[in-house]
């Protein structure tokens, strides 16, 4: 009897659990993130980890709570934000013409192509040495240091999928007598977005991984320098405090890159994964 009460109440609780997340199904991301806090915190208040190498989640909140407080965080948000949105239109902005002419034009492809393919196997680290060579320590080579890991992504995702547009609607174009523009706006364009897209989500990942190799050429402030200090001065909080910001506000842009993506491309018939 006691069984059959405890399932009753169960139920309902569940029932209306499965209808927030139909209505909401962006809530199913927080779970395994909750669940993981959970854990963690609970194994920080019986003492399973050492404060000194991972403190809990509620000491982590206590520390952005104080660094809000003091006006600090905000500061530090907003250079990094600044340095990941001037790298990255500078990096997405060359990609996609150098992207665009390697992809349509096959001279352009051979003569260029190889140097990139050769320059994107080189580390991030490799190129702080160099900027800091040719361009100081100031805003400049931290915000061309983020825009060359936004670049490579983005022309690899955008001349592979001018490269890889089918034939057959090429020809189907030519049967239509439209011209090289028009074949570029009505053809290539639409075949490609979808690659592009994808180019230019990974190109702002990598934006928020360069700008902490950024950061530590001579940088007094931004999430990467917050990162490093506390590590450096022994602060545990300040460093995974750090990557709990980076963490959301690099999926705060790539929502954003998500949905103004999503109006240009309705047009796709794709495939929806069942639930």
């Amino acid at each position: 009897m006691t069984q059959k009460i405890a399932i009753a109440a169960f139920r309902p609780s569940h029932e209306s659990l499965n209808q927030v997340f139909k209505r909401f199904p962006q809530l199913r991301g927080l779970v395994i993130p909750a669940l993981i806090l959970v854990i963690w915190e609970s194994a920080a208040q019986l003492g399973l980890v050492a404060p000194n190498l991972l403190p809990a989640p509620s000491v982590v909140l206590s520390t952005i709570w104080e660094l809000t407080y003091r006006g600090e965080i905000w500061q530090h948000i907003g250079i990094t934000l600044y340095r990941v949105f001037l790298g990255f239109l500078l990096g997405a902005v060359t990609a996609t013409v150098l992207g665009g002419l390697t992809g349509y034009s096959k001279v352009i492809y051979t003569f260029l192509d190889p140097l990139i393919q050769s320059l994107r196997n080189i580390p991030s680290l490799a190129w702080v040495p160099l900027f800091i060579l040719w361009l100081g320590i100031q805003e400049t080579s931290k915000i061309t240091l983020v825009a060359v890991g936004v670049f490579f992504p983005i022309y690899l995702s955008l001349m592979s999928g001018i490269r890889d547009v089918d034939r057959k609607l090429i020809e189907v174009g030519k049967v239509y007598r439209l011209k090289n523009w028009q074949l570029i706006t009505r053809v290539f364009l639409p075949a490609t977005l979808p690659a592009y897209v994808v180019g230019i989500r990974s190109g702002l990942g990598l934006g928020w991984m360069f700008v902490v190799a950024a950061e530590l050429m001579g940088a007094s402030q931004g999430l990467g320098f917050l990162l490093v200090d506390g590590q450096s001065t022994g602060r545990p909080a300040i460093t995974i405090a750090s990557i709990f910001l980076f963490a959301i506000f690099g999926k705060l842009t790539d929502s954003l890159v998500v949905l103004l993506s999503s109006h240009f491309l309705s047009w796709q018939d794709s495939y929806i994964a069942k639930a």
